[in-house]
């Protein structure tokens, strides 16, 4: 079992350096070694398996025993979706995550593990909002008459303008739709003709 300390450093902007988590690491009372520090330039809005060095550092570096450190949790994610996912993604690997943001900064005790059910419980009311807006947004966009979802790649006018001078099999290529889905829009033209 591995017993090694890794910091994650996060940075929006090109302007920003990560030398103030560094020295708050070692104003924390770690001892930092610089092969050991993982930073990277990406907007928080992006998800932490989707930012290649916190991705890299899970995979390959990381192993049961390790402890991940980081200044604030907003450098792991910018919602509490993200956050608690990666948390416990991190924890399920035997990774013991460190905030020292966070009145309990072990987030793998008992103390930590009921901030992450809070954490829990905060997502889940998150989840829950974005469903009733979206759930909103629809009814006020279908109450205003405007179709929802993606627009269709194809439409049997579409479809019968491009017939006129290429085979099915070339719409169904232009269109980037099915060739039973051709056909069956341009019987659809048809029968509204």
């Amino acid at each position: 079992m591995s017993q090694r300390t890794f910091f994650y450093c996060r940075v929006s902007t090109t302007e920003q350096t990560v030398d103030n988590q560094v020295l708050a690491f070692k104003n924390n009372g770690y001892e930092v070694n610089e092969h050991f520090v993982v930073s990277e330039r990406v907007s928080g809005a992006v998800c932490a398996m989707q930012r290649k060095g916190f991705r890299d550092m899970y995979k390959h570096k990381l192993y049961d025993g390790d402890t991940l450190v980081v200044l604030k949790l907003d450098r792991l994610g910018r919602d509490n979706i993200d956050v608690q996912h990666t948390i416990e993604m991190l924890i399920n690997k035997g990774v013991k995550v460190h905030c020292l943001d966070l009145p309990t900064k072990d987030l793998s005790t008992a103390e930590g593990k009921l901030m992450l059910q809070m954490f829990s419980a905060f997502a889940e009311f998150e989840r829950s909002r974005i469903r009733e807006r979206v759930k909103e947004g629809v009814t006020r966009a279908k109450a205003e008459g405007r179709s929802c979802g993606r627009p269709p790649k194809a439409t049997p006018a579409k479809v019968v303008e491009l017939r006129k001078s290429h085979t099915l099999l070339q719409v169904s290529e232009l269109l980037g739709v099915s060739l039973s889905t051709v056909k069956r829009l341009q019987a659809e033209f048809k029968s509204n003709s």
